[in-house]
């Protein structure tokens, strides 16, 4: 996004939120995919301070790597109402828009089955290894999510890329076959659906929410509160509604939708339509909300805080380090317009998807040809922190690469 001839404009009511694209959502993707990468890589390293790691479930405690998941379900809510409002522009059936929300939710959840489900692989039974089963299934997704090039004569080519990317998928949910404790034969195990399931989900629940009462733009607070307060009870016991399966109970516990809508909350603050507010009133209506969320996240701390048990104040303590974070961006990159400092994440903030598969695609090539030797070393100490930094760069050009490329995944 380019910025303003004078800042001092913009704080009085250039409606600059309104450009066709908002470069700090795009910068706080990137920057949070980066961190993801990172820390993931890093979990296999011993020997560093506890903080480093995710926090265990029976510690009360939260570390700076608990709190990059809700950055992902934040930025989707930020993204969501610009989305949808693009979307009815371009074609106002709703039908159209509940079709695209639940195919992209559906889409979500089967890249999350088949990560979750790689390491469940029986061999013997289906005479294909784990890593070669994930990487047909990440193969076939990459084929049929592959966003097409625009240009007219590649047109067949990207439908015959796309039917044997769907071929594919369907093989290996067909071929798939694990046992379980028991020693029984079963298929797909649905319980734990791997972060992109997770954000499917909440994806999914968030627009049952927001698609409706859209109009309201006091609604997603509302929704917010509601789902928060959800939270507490469940984590509190008093209701149990969080232990049916996904499928029939997208919410869950509340936690991870109230995250998702907290940064819908921001979005209509910051980018909504209302008029009647400047952008510095606009900012410190944010700057309010992220500081109500903490204060509320002080008051739930009898509670526990923890990712593992989703307690509300981890909710309430990413969202206020959420909409912090992001108004910072929202300053620097949309109202000063200084973007260049980003430019090493910018791929990963725009071609997200691809992006986030690329570490796992690594991780089986090196499965199947019997590459073990970083598992042997640099996995301690300080030797570790380098190799993860250099994998994160690694891919994070690789990523660039592809994008340049145009080879991008489009849900």
């Amino acid at each position: 996004m380019s910025a303003p001839s004078n800042v001092s404009a913009a704080l009085t009511g250039e409606r600059l939120m309104h450009a066709r694209r908002v470069a700090s959502i795009d910068v706080f993707r990137g920057l949070t995919m980066m961190v993801m990468i990172f820390v993931n890589e890093l979990s296999g390293v011993h020997g560093l301070p506890w903080w480093t790691y995710h926090a265990h479930a029976q510690q009360d405690i939260m570390t700076y790597v608990d709190m990059v998941f809700p950055f992902f379900l934040f930025i989707v809510g930020m993204s969501m109402p610009l989305a949808v409002e693009r979307r009815l522009e371009l074609n106002p059936s709703q039908r159209a828009l509940w079709r695209h929300i639940a195919l992209r939710a559906l889409g979500l959840i089967v890249l999350g089955l088949i990560l979750a489900n790689g390491e469940k692989v029986d061999s013997a039974r289906m005479g294909i290894s784990e890593a070669a089963w994930s990487l047909l299934g990440l193969a076939g997704a990459v084929l049929f999510w592959l966003a097409p090039n625009r240009d007219a004569r590649f047109r067949n080519l990207y439908r015959g890329l796309r039917i044997l990317g769907l071929l594919m998928l369907i093989a290996v949910f067909t071929i798939f076959r694990r046992t379980t404790a028991a020693g029984n034969v079963a298929w797909i195990d649905g319980s734990y659906p791997e972060i992109l399931g997770l954000i499917g989900y909440t994806y999914l629940a968030v627009a049952l929410l927001y698609v409706p009462t859209r109009r309201w733009p006091w609604m997603p607070l509302a929704w917010f509160a509601a789902l928060t307060t959800l939270c507490a009870l469940q984590t509190s016991h008093v209701l149990a509604i969080g232990r049916l399966p996904l499928y029939l109970w997208p919410f869950n516990s509340g936690a991870w939708a109230s995250i998702t809508m907290a940064g819908i909350v921001t979005s209509v603050i910051l980018l909504g339509k209302d008029g009647s507010r400047t952008l510095r009133g606009r900012m410190w209506l944010a700057l309010a909300f992220a500081i109500a969320t903490l204060a509320a996240a002080c008051l739930l701390a009898p509670l526990g805080i923890s990712k593992i048990r989703a307690t509300p104040t981890w909710c309430l303590a990413s969202v206020g380090a959420s909409v912090l974070a992001f108004l910072l961006l929202y300053w620097i990159c949309d109202v000063q317009g200084k973007t260049a400092w980003a430019k090493f994440v910018e791929p990963a903030g725009e071609n997200t998807l691809l992006t986030y598969l690329l570490p796992d695609i690594y991780y089986y090539l090196a499965a199947l040809a019997g590459f073990a030797y970083l598992d042997n070393h640099f996995n301690m100490g300080s030797s570790g922190v380098i190799r993860a930094i250099v994998f994160t760069c690694l891919i994070l050009l690789v990523s660039a690469g592809l994008t340049r490329t145009r080879i991008r995944l489009q849900l």
